[in-house]
Order: structure tokens, then C-alpha cells, then sequence
């Protein structure tokens, strides 16, 4: 059975990075829930910080270097995606932001997709459900129902038992999809096959 690759992108800009701590957890999650079931995943981790200065050039000429476009065909090949954001004057950040930009249409249709988003208060959280997941429902990837916020005071105290809890629930969703076939969780778009409206109507006409 071929390894399940997932994409991992982090849009922390500090080194360490709350962002990236959290983008660790939940990777290790998916992926020993996976091992669990003799399934082998294959991560690569995109760096946001590492590529703003190739994200900037390529919104501006229209033509990525390689790195990013290193980056750009993992997201794209990737079984599924975990993308984590820290939020900024209450969206997701502009680096984050730029880098979905770049990408072609349709490159996250039907990708099953985990979202976090990093803050420093509990306040913040309400930017997943209406920036970060708007986001990635326009790009029509398909969002897991949970969306994992850590908080600063989320770390190293009694909190982070909650914190991990909506991990593991987040980690149980997306591993639940992807104990399917890859390929098929990637590409089925549950809305490809519409019957046009006018013919629904004609197969309502007496014959």
C-alpha cells in the first residue's frame, strides 16, 4: 500500500514558534493514529517564514523560484493538508495568506484539510471559524469539522490538557478520512457529478 503524504504548512515567524509547536502536535497526532493501523505517512513540513521573500517575488513577477515551488507541489500532491496560522489583527496572517494566493485553481479541491491557528488569548479563536475556514471552503478543500486554536496561556499548564483533547479530536478526523484511499479522499469532489437543474425538471414532465 503506498505511504499517505501528507503536507504540513506553518506560517510561525518566530524561531521557536507557537505555530510550529502546534503544527508538530497535530502531525504526530494524525500520524501515530495511522501508524496504529500499519498505514506509513510521509511529511513535509513548509516553512512559511523560509519562503516570504520567494512568495513576494512570485505575487509580483508571477513566477515562482524553486523552493516555492518546491513547496507549491508538495501542497498540491499532499493526500491531505494541515495548515496552521498564527492570527493577526483577527485573521490569519498576510504571509499565510499570500502563500494559498499563489497557488493554482483548484490545487485544494476535495484535499482533506485540518486548520489551527496560533493567538495570544482564547479571544482570538473565533478568527478559524470566520477567516482561516472561509478560506480554505473557497479554495473548496474539504475542512475537518474540528479547528484546533492554542492560546498562550494553551502551553505548559493545566490548560493544555484541553488543548490536547481538541487535538486528538482533530487527529481522529482527518485520520478517519485518510484510512481510506488516499487518491480517493484527494480527488472525490462531492459536487462534481450535479444533474443541471433543467434536466431534474425535464425528468419531472409527465412522458
Amino acid at each position: 500500500m503506498d505511504p499517505i503524504k501528507l503536507t504540513v504548512v506553518s506560517a510561525g515567524l518566530s524561531q521557536p514558534s507557537s505555530t510550529r509547536l502546534l503544527a508538530d502536535r497535530l502531525t504526530e497526532a494524525v500520524r501515530s493514529r495511522l501508524a496504529a493501523d500499519g498505514r506509513e505517512v510521509v511529511v513535509d513540513l513548509v516553512e512559511l517564514r523560509e519562503l516570504a521573500h520567494p512568495i513576494a517575488d512570485n505575487l509580483v513577477t508571477g513566477f515562482p523560484g524553486e523552493a516555492l515551488r518546491h513547496a507549491i507541489d508538495s501542497v498540491t500532491d499532499a493526500d491531505a493538508l494541515i495548515a496552521v496560522t498564527p492570527i493577526f489583527s483577527a485573521s490569519y496572517s498576510g504571509l499565510f495568506k499570500s502563500f494559498f494566493d499563489v497557488l493554482e485553481q483548484g490545487a485544494l479541491a476535495g484535499k482533506p484539510t485540518l486548520i489551527g491557528a496560533t493567538g495570544g488569548t482564547a479571544r482570538h479563536s473565533l478568527a478559524l471559524d470566520h477567516a482561516v475556514r472561509p478560506l480554505f471552503a473557497y479554495l473548496r478543500a474539504v475542512v475537518q469539522p474540528t479547528a484546533v486554536f492554542a492560546a498562550s496561556e494553551d502551553w505548559g499548564s493545566a490548560d493544555e490538557n484541553g488543548l490536547r483533547q481538541r487535538i486528538d479530536r482533530a487527529a481522529d478526523e482527518l485520520a478517519s478520512v485518510l484510512r481510506g484511499s488516499p487518491a480517493t479522499a484527494r480527488r472525490t469532489d462531492p459536487f462534481a457529478d450535479v444533474v443541471p437543474f433543467a434536466e431534474q425538471l425535464a425528468a419531472l414532465r409527465p412522458a
